[in-house]
């Protein structure tokens, strides 16, 4: 399958003019595709609305002539539709809306009630659409809300700026359904879109430099197999440094998740009261115990020597002599190293090997300065790309999405998770997820993209059972087992075509 791209609205309208220009795809075809899309979602998510009908809210755009496609695909298989919409002003939707006319959709006048229906379907603005709804938009956008139906949006909900994510309302859908990738907006704003169906309308490829959603089919098709003849020396053998005195519990969740994301050996190297603990919980691992610096003792040199990836900094501590020790562990042969936590504020880049940074935007600010980091809280994807050019590495921005920037290839947006991970370990989780993917050799933004996609689904899972307010870290990799198995046979999103992609909804319970 080609990889679904996150696009902003410029990127979505040049998309949309390629089409029609230089693969010479008609604009009323891909109106007829995306109103018939919507309708076969609808039927789907709704099946109410075969006996109580949908309600098409249609602006004046082509947004407003998807609804009339729309509209006319249900009224054709037999449910109940109605349309309220504004005069339309593009030549595609006015010839929708007389086709749907002719066909016998019912309208309603501007100042007639409207019946009650099983969902309202918001076709009122598309993706290009900023700032606040106005006027007569803004009027009807109000009605829907008032209505108190379930609100389904056409590409997104009104008022919601799609590339920036601003949301200005009134809208907030239950379900928004958008064209062949997922739009910046939907994922900068999830609270407001609901659940986001993707759809195919029949696009081009989409241009190779766009950022990928990171899906289930993406990360089973990625995912280091197993073989039968395998052994622990070769399943990768990971070394975490971290776990000074008083901060041993970040250590070893970096220790359990490289080992619960496949690891054949994990080594870990912290001070006495962290190897004390890990000896009692977690005879899987091997221990060195350091007093992480400023010098390397020769124990510590061997596991670095050892090891086929590295994981520094998850209760590593930011004390004088944790600086030279970073500088000697990073001076060392040169494996394919993950800087996590208290590292990201020693670090001082670029280095001589494959590096993968995992900052929160105040970790960023920390490690990149302000000015990029203002960035980021306007453009995260940008700034990320940026901050990975600096550090001649991949840069995982954690947040609402994650975006994984790289040197090479397009960016990876990974959009899983829930509120249930804002809680500390997750970060330690996901630091040892990339450490056990880097050490079966997966380049540094496949592994940081397979890691933290892992991270989000497990922990939807996990709140399905625990609720999000109560999911720990033990938790989120207790359900870990049930995403490799989804993984090793994904299926379709949705059922298949023309489904490409399907986000729930994040769970806040």
């Amino acid at each position: 399958m080609n990889p679904i791209p996150v696009l902003s609205a410029t990127e979505a309208a040049g998309w949309d003019s390629a089409a029609r220009t230089q693969y010479r795809i008609p604009s009323r075809v891909l109106m007829e595709a995306a109103g018939r899309a919507v309708a076969h979602v609808l039927l789907r998510e709704y099946p109410a609305v075969l006996a109580r009908g949908a309600l098409v809210v249609a602006g004046a755009g082509n947004n407003g002539g998807d609804g009339w496609v729309a509209a006319r695909a249900l009224h054709a298989g037999g449910a109940p539709v109605w349309v309220a919409a504004l005069d339309p002003k593009t030549d595609d939707a006015i010839d929708n809306r007389a086709l749907a006319r002719v066909d016998g959709v019912r309208e309603i006048g501007r100042d007639e009630p409207w019946p009650a229906a099983a969902v309202a379907v918001d076709a009122l603005l598309g993706t290009g659409a900023t700032g606040p709804a106005r006027g007569d938009v803004l009027a009807l956008a109000q009605r829907v809300v008032a209505y108190g139906a379930p609100v389904v949006a056409v590409d997104g909900p009104t008022g919601l700026d799609l590339s920036s994510g601003e949301a200005h309302g009134p809208v907030r859908a239950a379900l928004s359904i958008t064209f062949g990738g997922a739009r910046r907006g939907h994922l900068l704003a999830r609270e407001w879109c609901g659940k986001l169906v993707v759809v195919d309308i029949g696009f081009p490829p989409p241009d190779p430099a766009w950022p990928v959603l990171v899906s289930d089919l993406w990360a089973g098709a990625r995912l280091p197999k197993l073989v039968p003849t395998m052994h622990k020396g070769n399943r990768g053998r990971v070394t975490v440094l971290g776990g000074a005195n008083g901060m041993t519990g970040a250590a070893l969740h970096a220790a359990r998740a490289a080992l619960a994301a496949g690891a054949g050996l994990v080594k870990l190297v912290a001070g006495q009261e962290t190897i004390a603990a890990a000896r009692a919980s977690l005879p899987d691992v091997l221990t060195v115990e350091s007093a992480l610096g400023p010098d390397l003792e020769p124990e510590v040199a061997q596991a670095l020597e050892w090891a086929d990836a590295l994981v520094v900094g998850p209760g590593l501590g930011r004390e004088p002599p944790r600086t030279p020790f970073l500088q000697a562990v990073l001076g060392c042969r040169a494996v394919p190293t993950v800087v996590d936590a208290d590292a990201l504020t020693l670090f001082r880049g670029p280095v001589e090997r494959p590096v993968v940074l995992t900052p929160h935007l105040g970790e960023f600010r920390a490690q990149f300065g302000d000015q990029l980091a203002d960035e980021a809280a306007n453009d995260r994807w940008a700034a990320a790309a940026k901050a990975a050019q600096r550090v001649k590495g991949t840069v995982v921005l954690k947040g609402v999405p994650t975006v994984i920037a790289d040197l090479r290839g397009p960016a990876h947006v990974v959009a899983s998770g829930n509120p249930g991970l804002a809680t500390g370990g997750s970060g330690d989780l996901l630091a040892g997820f990339i450490g056990a993917f880097l050490a079966r050799g997966s380049a540094g933004a496949e592994a940081s993209a397979l890691g933290a996609h892992a991270l989000g689904r497990a922990a939807e899972h996990g709140a399905r059972q625990w609720t999000a307010r109560s999911l720990r870290p033990a938790d989120v990799l207790a359900a870990l087992p049930e995403i490799w198995r989804a993984w090793a046979n994904p299926q379709p999103p949705g059922g298949g075509p023309p489904v490409l992609a399907v986000l729930e909804p994040p769970e806040t319970a």
